[in-house]
């Protein structure tokens, strides 16, 4: 099974058609256009340094496995989404509701829904590959993430990305090598799962949503 399937799988595409009272295809054909976009968008906003060591501290407050509707809280959703995307967020919502199979106003709908799921995901992948816990001590210089978390958020999620205004960005190399090595493994993820795919074969069509249709609303103005 690939990354990308990994991530479907965890959607609960069947709750979301009953709740909406549309056919399951028509919701799985919406999921598997906005994830990319929401992969592609995190992948935009790790190439930057403080985007990259931002998303890193925020995935220690998405490390609880998701199930079905009653574990995500839309609301965090909203914000996940508004902070990877900006300013662009409506045009990327347009985007993804003229590719068919869903309209836009389920795509808004759809993302902030999808956006702790990707988050819970993300967390569960790095933990894997070495342990969140010293991620995330890299990342903040060795400050207690466990504190951090318990501050009020008064800023951007990913200050350092797409969603906020950035100094001039840096390598994904150049970034890990700044964050002990976390923003390195979070590219690589990234672009594993936006390269994998799904085995549905949908995936072939990821890399051409992001390059294309995309590529211009997730960061590529930024560089």
């Amino acid at each position: 099974m690939s990354d990308f399937d990994e991530i479907l799988r965890q959607v609960p595409v069947s709750q979301l058609a009953s709740q909406w009272g549309v056919d399951e295809s028509q919701v799985r054909d919406g999921v598997e256009n906005a994830l990319p976009a929401l992969l592609g968008g995190l992948q935009a906003n790790a190439q930057d340094p403080q985007g990259a060591d931002s998303l890193v501290s925020a995935l220690g407050q998405h490390t609880t496995p998701v199930s079905n509707l009653d574990d995500i809280d839309e609301g965090e959703g909203q914000k996940i989404v508004g902070n990877i995307f900006g300013d662009n967020r409506e045009q990327v919502v347009n985007q993804l509701g003229g590719l068919g199979g869903a309209s836009g106003g389920m795509m808004a709908k759809l993302l902030p829904i999808l956006a702790p799921i990707v988050m819970s995901w993300l967390a569960k992948k790095m933990s894997g590959q070495g342990g969140l816990g010293g991620m995330l001590g890299g990342a903040t210089g060795g400050e207690d993430v466990s504190t951090r978390n318990s501050q009020p958020d008064s800023g951007a999620l990913f200050p350092g990305g797409q969603g906020a205004a950035s100094d001039a960005t840096r390598s994904p190399a150049e970034a890990g090598a700044s964050s002990g090595g976390a923003a390195g493994s979070l590219q690589d993820i990234l672009g594993s799962v936006l390269g994998g795919g799904s085995s549905s074969g949908s995936g072939g069509g990821s890399g051409d949503l992001l390059g294309g249709l995309l590529g211009g609303l997730l960061g590529g103005g930024k560089r």
